[in-house]
């Protein structure tokens, strides 16, 4: 056992988040689950959130986690099928045919004279009307 009743101890650090999932034993034998959220702010300093579930309490916990994560997964791929037919709608509605932008490497550099069409800027070709001389 840890200096701290610690028995296990797991790891799982995401962006500028760690979590930390241990599983203590108290004084009175009693073992539990506690999970630390530990975010770095302002570069030296931690803002540490903690929660703390006991053995005959995670029976209920984890079924209250397993309902979470099916609601998120159910959620994520009806978000995933709506997409999908708002896509085939406006392909249905408007075609396939897109846009093809090419960058200015990819181009044969062009003579441009002051009646023509093309205005190149940058990496992109926009093709616009300047205005006719009268």
């Amino acid at each position: 056992m840890g200096v701290r009743g610690e028995l296990f101890t797991k790891q799982v650090t995401l962006d500028n988040r760690s979590y930390f999932f241990n599983v203590k034993e108290n004084r009175a034998g009693d073992v539990f689950l506690q999970v630390v959220e530990s975010k770095n702010k302002d570069g030296a300093e931690f803002d540490r959130h903690a929660i703390v579930v006991f053995a005959e309490d995670m029976q209920q916990f984890c079924k209250g986690l397993e309902e979470s994560l099916s609601f998120i997964e159910k959620d994520r791929k009806t978000k995933a099928k709506a997409k999908m037919e708002r896509k085939l709608e406006k392909e249905a509605k408007y075609g396939t045919k897109k846009k093809i932008y090419r960058s200015k490497e990819s181009v044969e550099p062009l003579k441009q004279t002051s009646k023509s069409p093309v205005k190149r800027t940058g990496r992109v070709h926009i093709i616009s009307k300047l205005p006719e001389n009268k």
